[in-house]
């Protein structure tokens, strides 16, 4: 695909030792890609901070709150220009090394979809948590109920015209990770097309756990997920 009006937009907050090595080795392959990085952190220490900074080929911002963070970074990428924004999580270090080129390639943004999603195959979904997998299916049989695409909406990574951006404006503060699903079907019912390319994308050992505190969060997570998708339906006036 054209990269020329491509921008990156992710977010990091490295609350350990342990998650600064991880999001700052993440960040180091994605500054590497050639395509200018728009990141907002939510409170680092300065040291990562500082190590963000220095990475070329990326502007480092500050804001608190998830979906503050979020919408900072995709507000500056397409107040830079960019017209189209590929939105990833920081810890995605093997898509970074591994799949990023072949993902953005395979996209068929050329042929004008409003949203093209990194997904799953079947046999990566399941190299993750059990409760995690029971949660995302969850989350994405509801995403397809309102964009008629059965996929994986929950790996991460996503392509995205940024036009749609300014149909984001009514989520609230707290909406959390309610903001993906808010855009998928927000933009499938605006009349953009949703696809997929799907890859062999594994969980990484090391975020592999399953205990309750992990549980927890994914009920979380879908709770907000399924906030966002009542919400793109409740907002969306027919034209």
């Amino acid at each position: 695909m054209d990269r020329a009006s491509l921008a990156i937009a992710t977010i990091t907050w490295a609350r350990d030792k342990e998650e600064e090595i991880l999001l700052g080795e993440s960040l180091t392959a994605l500054s590497r890609v050639g395509i200018p990085v728009f990141v907002t952190d939510g409170g680092s220490s300065p040291a990562h901070q500082e190590h963000v900074r220095s990475l070329p080929n990326v502007l480092l911002f500050e804001a608190k709150g998830l979906w503050a963070q979020a919408k900072k970074s995709l507000t500056e990428a397409r107040l830079a220009g960019a017209k189209t924004i590929l939105y990833t999580e920081p810890d995605k270090l093997d898509f970074f090394q591994q799949h990023l080129p072949t993902f953005l390639e395979s996209s068929g943004w050329e042929k004008g979809r409003g949203v093209v999603l990194a997904a799953r195959s079947a046999t990566a979904f399941a190299s993750f948590p059990a409760f995690q997998q029971m949660t995302e299916r969850t989350i994405n049989r509801c995403c397809a109920e309102l964009t008629g695409l059965e996929t994986d909406y929950l790996y991460g990574p996503f392509l995205f015209d940024a036009e749609i951006l300014s149909h984001l404006d009514v989520l609230p503060e707290t909406c959390g990770w309610g903001w993906r699903s808010f855009l998928f079907a927000k933009a499938h019912l605006l009349g953009y097309k949703l696809a997929e390319v799907d890859g062999d994308y594994f969980c990484p050992p090391a975020q592999r756990a399953d205990d309750q505190t992990e549980r927890v969060y994914r009920m979380k997570q879908l709770a907000q997920n399924i906030d966002g998708l009542v919400l793109a339906a409740g907002t969306h006036k027919a034209v």
